[in-house]
């Protein structure tokens, strides 16, 4: 059975809290894949869970460089931005697999070419942008 929860964002002075709420919603769930227009804030909200994980490493946009990898006491967190892929080859080619299969944190913003390798047990994450108001839905499979 799915579980799911929405919240409005009404300031980034939530975005801890918020990023706390998410870790506890996911469990041991460790695939997050958001899906939110341009700009709506998916690397800001990534940054908060890294935070909120207690890593203390330096974050960045994984635009360019597709994949980008933090330190936490408990492992690693691997952030992805599929934005410029054009297809699921390429993720192959990237071995998605293995970061999957390794049981640690996987964050991808414009997740649609890493569906098919995420198959059960992920959270997704929507971001709606309405004027200048987010909402948050989250759903875990």
């Amino acid at each position: 059975m799915k579980s799911a929860f929405e919240l409005p964002i009404n300031h980034l002075n939530e975005l801890p809290g918020i990023a706390k709420f998410i870790l506890n919603f996911a469990g041991e769930s460790r695939h997050l894949l958001f899906y939110a227009p341009m700009g709506a804030g998916k690397t800001t909200l990534i940054k908060e869970l890294c935070k909120a994980l207690g890593s203390e490493d330096r974050f960045s946009s994984p635009t360019y460089a597709i994949a980008n990898e933090y330190i936490f006491e408990k492992g690693k967190i691997f952030h992805f931005d599929l934005y410029r892929l054009n297809s699921e080859a390429e993720l192959l080619n990237l071995g998605i697999e293995e970061y999957l299969d390794a049981n640690n944190y996987c964050f991808f913003e414009w997740p649609e070419k890493a569906e098919a390798f995420v198959s059960n047990n992920y959270v997704k994450i929507e971001i709606e942008v309405h004027k200048n108001n987010r909402y948050l839905r989250a759903t875990k499979f």
